[in-house]
């Protein structure tokens, strides 16, 4: 018997993005599919974060970007489609390289999408806020502080607060761009099982360079090279199996 196809969160197909005269992404077909960890991997400037910018439409606010081709976002172009950028942006969140929390108190950082988006009464934000808290593992180490600022946070926890931030907004996807390259490997780990957490809920996309944790944290794997995607399956089958010689050598030569 058959398994029920599962329609893509996120399906690209036919997409090239260029800035000015430059072709930044290359006939990209792809689907992400729901309450999955997709990883992109490969090397520096082959595309990895234009991609992961395209799905929540970041690029658009860079000058001379041009996209052909169509990303929808459960079936819904996100171009063509009824969402404004403000929408597919509450859907789509975004954790990026840096923890970058805002120059506010803890409580005020989580509480900030939220109240962006109309929500006024005190009582639902406060439930908000630790429940976003506690979906980021976050709530038993800040509860007393949450009227301090979330700066003076270590950097781990500054990154799970941005995504307790994200949470609270209640998106359907979470992008993750290089979210542990500033961190160290105790609270990289830290991410990885909060990623595997919340993917019950959600369906995250991380761009990453470490291939351990591609390895370790994610359920598929996607490798690009130049602009295009050259190989894209179960991580395992990626990292044990692959079927392009151009994935083996740049997954042999990250993890030797």
């Amino acid at each position: 018997m058959e398994e029920p196809t599962v329609e893509p969160k996120i399906a690209v197909r036919g997409l090239d993005l260029y800035y000015g005269r430059f072709h930044a992404l290359k006939n990209i077909d792809l689907d992400v599919r729901p309450n999955t960890i997709t990883a992109i991997i490969g090397p520096s400037g082959c595309g990895k974060s234009t991609l992961l910018r395209t799905f929540n439409r970041m690029n658009d606010l860079i000058t001379g970007v041009r996209v052909d081709g169509s990303v929808r976002l459960d079936g819904q172009d996100i171009w063509t489609g009824s969402l404004t950028p403000v929408q597919l942006r509450r859907r789509v969140g975004m954790v990026f390289q840096r923890p970058n929390p805002f120059p506010l108190s803890v409580f005020d950082n989580v509480a900030f999408g939220p109240r962006a988006h109309g929500q006024r009464n005190r009582r639902v934000l406060e439930e908000l806020v630790e429940e976003s808290l506690r979906g980021a593992r976050l709530w038993d180490e800040v509860r007393d502080r949450l009227n301090q600022p979330a700066t003076e946070l270590s950097l781990g926890a500054q990154q799970r607060l941005c995504v307790a931030r994200l949470l609270a907004v209640r998106p359907d996807v979470i992008l993750l761009d290089e979210p542990c390259s500033a961190l160290d490997p105790v609270s990289t780990l830290a991410i990885e099982s909060l990623m595997r957490e919340l993917q019950d809920r959600y369906t995250i996309v991380i761009v990453t360079h470490n291939m351990q944790q591609a390895a370790r944290a994610s359920d598929e794997s996607v490798y690009m090279l130049l602009g295009e995607i050259i190989e894209h399956g179960p991580t395992s089958q990626v990292f044990t199996n692959p079927k392009d010689s151009r994935t083996e050598q740049y997954i042999t030569g990250r993890l030797g």
